[in-house]
């Protein structure tokens, strides 16, 4: 069953969702971080000006791996790719899959999805059903979920709402398994019909504290390549929410920047806010970002500090939590600390329900979409991290001590290591003219260097202690005049080749006057990714980079690129948001926000990174109206995908849901035939 509506004229959103999202997504997701004052008013420099001397082809070459790249990419130019278009004639959108090496997952690309449709779609000779949705029972002293009789004892122990980070990590059977899954916000709209007594309001209140946070659910399945079914009681089953008690780590631990008056120590928080992407460390736990923390705050933005989170000033939350419990009330001198506490990279441990989670206050304190892990050349693991807010910056942390093969002491690398910010330079000085065309050497590229934060423990910027740089680490990162970016959503290494690939989402913000060559386009509504390379060894201190994707509608967007592949061949595609590779080294990618800018609901795209094929985008799903694809889980040797559908319907209403995914109006027990239920989906052979 879908929802389809008919095109109407539509009420064009305000001016600070244009481009990205619905209204409604910004104000409950990140508190309309982009309607106010940004809160870099930092006057960092862009690559043009602190490039005294633009780098010669020739510079660039001397750079090793990093030239290979460039030359790489520019060979390809002109070559005839390996498919040709299919038989939709949209854009390229059916072009056929040309089937990777060693891949599994031969597919035609899908057509692109109006944005009015309700469906979930995926290729043909591919079916889809969700593993779990919000609301499922963990335990079986869950009762089945009942949305018009809904608890907050009930919600701590069902599945929760929202979900965006997702991991399939299998036992060695391949028959057993653990699903982790984050869950980032609530939207009291569509879970919720109106009321404005405030005991109901505070009771719903305590239903997001319980619906938020992550999951940890045990998973099997009768062989591999099998779909999965979760498991109920299953005994690494775990709701981690607002109210779960985390260990802060690392240096900032303990200082008086994090006190308050619930915890003197400084080293004990409950909960954990605003989780978005994450990863998965080589020792097996799960790493997660704390995004849009600052919205749970009322607070007084009267600090440069505090500016530099949240740019004005707060009496209220969408949550409402602030009015009973003080410590989301930063004006209180007791609390004014609390936010101090978010922002962090969280770490738990999923095969162990037990285990105390941890925010390690070691890989510094800024809106993380996530954070992956890769062991570099030395031994020592590299953490690649995101800031996602307009014009802030990439960061990465090298760990201290080297993997090693206990697993207890593979449990600390986080916690002790050096943060450093990203500065980028180009080498086309004078050629960036904001409509997104090549500069004359044929590629947006250059070189960068990593600008250390700290180094051996210690705070390296001139005027902050160590533990104002890992707290206030975005005034930190502005003091060392780090490179401005468009949204830094997902930062992924390569398995396959080590190579680092930036989302940036968008940027409508960007202005003629700050234009640089890695955020090339003027207002860029559609976002783009970066390939870096690192020139010195993953834990050194310089990169090369190149734009691997400027993301649109060709048909729309004449400057839209794709690794020199030829653009009407491809998939239309707009803001990246997520990551993720398959066994052969292939990216993929999820979006967030194409609706509002080229017209098609999200979806989930593949993109060959080697060979003739290199840059050839091709929809492999679509999500349904009005949701955002996260996750993304690419086990391509099993034959599945899968991803976590966040906010479907989310322009919609309790009393008029515009989705109705995923139970399209079943009956059966446990479902809700009326409404939308952010889910867990897996993709495989039909």
């Amino acid at each position: 069953m879908s929802i389809v509506e008919g095109f109407r004229r539509t009420l064009p959103l305000a001016d600070h969702a244009r481009g990205k999202r619905l209204a409604v997504t910004c104000q409950l997701k990140c508190a309309n971080a982009c309607l106010g004052p940004e809160c870099n008013s930092s006057h960092n420099e862009t690559f043009q000006e602190v490039a005294s001397a633009a780098l010669s082809r020739r510079a660039l070459l001397g750079l090793g791996a990093a030239g290979a790249v460039a030359i790489a990419v520019g060979g390809l130019r002109g070559q005839t790719p390996l498919s040709g278009p299919g038989s939709s004639g949209i854009g390229g959108a059916g072009a056929a899959f040309a089937r990777p090496v060693n891949g599994s997952l031969p597919f035609e690309a899908i057509s692109p999805v109006n944005r009015f449709v309700d469906d979930f779609v995926v290729p043909s000779g591919y079916t889809w059903q969700p593993i779990i949705r919000w609301g499922d029972p963990l335990f079986s002293n869950a009762p089945a979920f009942d949305i018009n009789a809904q608890s907050p004892a009930a919600q701590a122990v069902q599945f929760g709402y929202n979900s965006d980070y997702l991991d399939i990590v299998a036992d060695p059977s391949g028959k057993t398994g653990v699903l982790v899954n984050n869950h980032e916000y609530c939207n009291p709209g569509i879970m919720f019909p109106p009321s404005s007594d405030p005991a109901e309001l505070r009771r719903r209140g305590e239903i997001f504290k319980a619906a938020q946070g992550m999951s940890v659910v045990e998973i099997t399945r009768k062989r591999t390549g099998a779909p999965w079914s979760y498991v109920v009681d299953g005994k690494r089953n775990r709701r981690i929410t607002v109210e779960t008690v985390f260990e802060l780590t690392g240096p900032a631990a303990g200082s008086d920047l994090v006190k308050t008056a619930a915890d003197p120590e400084g080293r004990w928080v409950h909960g954990t806010l605003g989780n978005c992407a994450g990863g998965t460390t080589p020792w097996g736990t799960i790493l997660s970002g704390e995004e849009n923390f600052n919205g749970y705050f009322a607070w007084a933005a009267d600090t440069p500090a505090q500016r530099r989170y949240q740019s004005t000033a707060s009496t209220s939350t969408e949550t409402g939590w602030e009015k009973y419990d003080p410590r989301f009330d930063a004006h209180n001198p007791d609390y004014v600390n609390e936010p101090n506490r978010f922002g962090y990279i969280v770490e738990i441990d999923p095969q162990d329900p037990t285990s105390t989670p941890r925010k390690h206050t070691a890989m510094g304190r800024f809106k993380h979409e996530g954070a992956n892990v890769i062991v570099g050349e030395d031994g020592r693991v590299v953490a690649y991290m995101g800031d996602d807010e307009r014009n802030d910056y990439l960061y990465k942390f090298v760990s201290k001590n080297k993997i090693s093969g206990s697993r207890k002491k593979n449990l600390e690398l986080l916690s002790e290591g050096d943060l450093y910010v990203a500065k980028f330079k180009g080498n086309s000085t004078g050629e960036i003219t904001g409509t997104g065309a090549l500069p004359s050497d044929g590629l947006f590229d250059g070189s960068g260097t990593w600008e250390p934060l700290t180094q051996n423990g210690q705070s390296v910027v001139p005027g902050f202690t160590t533990e104002q740089v890992l707290v206030h680490t975005r005034l930190a990162a502005d003091a060392v005049g780090a490179t401005k970016m468009d949204r830094p959503e997902d930062v992924e290494p390569s398995p396959k080749t080590g190579k680092v690939y930036l989302a940036l989402t968008n940027n409508s913000a960007r202005s003629a006057a700050t234009l640089d060559e890695a955020n090339p386009v003027t207002g860029n509504r559609y976002g783009h990714v970066i390939e870096l390379t690192e020139t010195a060894g993953q834990s050194g201190t310089t990169f090369g980079w190149s734009i691997l994707l400027l993301c649109g509608d060709p048909a729309v967007f004449a400057n839209s690129y794709f690794a020199g592949f030829p653009k009407e061949l491809v998939s239309p595609i707009s803001c990246p948001d997520n990551v993720a590779f398959d066994s052969a080294g292939n990216l993929w990618i999820s979006t967030d926000g194409a609706p509002s800018t080229i017209g098609y609901n999200d979806g989930l795209f593949l993109v060959p990174l080697e060979g003739a094929e290199r840059g050839h985008v091709q929809q492999f799903l679509a999500v349904p109206r009005e949701a955002e694809t996260c996750g993304p889980v690419i086990h391509d040797k099993d034959g599945m995908v899968f991803v976590a559908v966040q906010h479907p319907g989310e322009g919609g209403s309790f009393a008029a849901p515009t989705s109705l995914f995923p139970d399209y109006g079943s009956a059966e027990p446990g479902d809700v035939p009326n409404a939308p239920r952010p889910s867990v989906v897996q993709v495989y052979r039909a």
